[in-house]
């Protein structure tokens, strides 16, 4: 292979590459009105949906081994739950968001308070009897 040949395919390569996203930005052009027509609540619903999906294989898929770093990382996650909710009442200007806001702080907590406990339990199955 001499370096004229591999020079040739690189630019045979290059040329297929700018003939690709050439074509990725009309395809990209063509999308743009279907993407503006969709609401942003159908977006957030998407999300939700997800994130419920990917929680519900992760809890029932996790070894018995992992369930305690779990819980700890899901009392993590509840934390930061709080401080946003926290911030979302607080900042609020209608009585809905405020109510929702706070909905979100009591249902954190609870799920904080439940973690612990239920991660306290866990790693007292793992001490020695008698001690």
């Amino acid at each position: 292979m001499t370096p004229t040949h591999v020079a040739n395919e690189a630019q045979t390569i290059a040329e297929r590459a700018v003939a690709l996203a050439d074509t990725a930005r009309r395809m990209a052009e063509a999308a743009a009105p279907a993407a503006d027509a969709i609401s942003p609540f159908l977006y957030l619903l998407t999300i939700f949906l997800l994130a419920c999906f990917v929680g519900y294989h992760v809890v029932w898929n996790v070894t018995p081994a992992l369930h305690s770093p779990l819980m700890g990382v899901t009392n993590a996650i509840s934390s930061v739950i709080v401080v946003g909710a926290i911030l979302a009442a607080g900042m609020a200007e209608s009585g809905a968001a405020r109510i929702f806001g706070f909905l979100g702080v009591t249902l954190a907590a609870v799920n904080i308070a439940g973690g612990f406990m239920v991660t306290r339990r866990m790693l007292a199955m793992f001490k020695k009897k008698g001690s």
